[in-house]
């Protein structure tokens, strides 16, 4: 889920309100087809928009299904809405995105230094106590990635790095 606003204020007595739109806010978001979320009690609520009224490039007033008086706007008031990200948004990357992460095979800790794209046998340049190792670039090798960390965890068959 991606953030892209937060409802501000009440706007007339409808149960419209005003939305701060985020500058994650895809310019291709189509209201009509796309349903906004906001977490009500830690719960995953979406809001399908009924109209959704651009005003500058900041903000938008908006009335939601079934928001149709200001108390029940009142309860989504000051809430941040989401918006599903596209798929593969924030999951794709590349291999040439890990150059720089911290290594880790067994109790071993080293560097991806460089990554070579060969289509039939692409690499991992790691550097580990100084000195330089290819490791094949598969799935079967990559235990673990945490791109919060930067750290790439491999399992790899014995006397590959020896």
């Amino acid at each position: 889920m991606l953030t892209v606003g937060r409802i501000t204020k009440l706007f007339g007595a409808n149960g419209e309100v005003v939305i701060n739109l985020y500058d994650t806010l895809p310019d291709n978001f189509n209201w009509e087809e796309q349903p906004l979320f906001t977490k009500v009690e830690e719960l995953v609520v979406p809001l399908f928009c009924e109209k959704f009224e651009r005003r500058g490039t900041k903000s938008a007033v908006v009335a939601f299904a079934d928001i149709d008086t200001v108390k029940r706007a009142e309860m989504i008031l000051d809430h941040e809405l989401l918006l599903e990200a596209e798929e593969g948004d924030d999951e794709e990357f590349t291999f040439e995105d890990l150059i720089g992460f911290e290594v880790r095979i067994g109790r071993t800790k080293g560097e991806v230094v460089d990554f070579y794209d060969n289509e039939l046998n692409p690499l991992f340049e790691i550097e580990i106590k100084g000195k330089r190792h290819l490791i094949p670039a598969v799935e079967e090798f990559i235990a673990a990635i945490d791109f919060d960390n930067g750290v790439i965890k491999f399992v790899l068959p014995e006397g590959l790095i020896e």
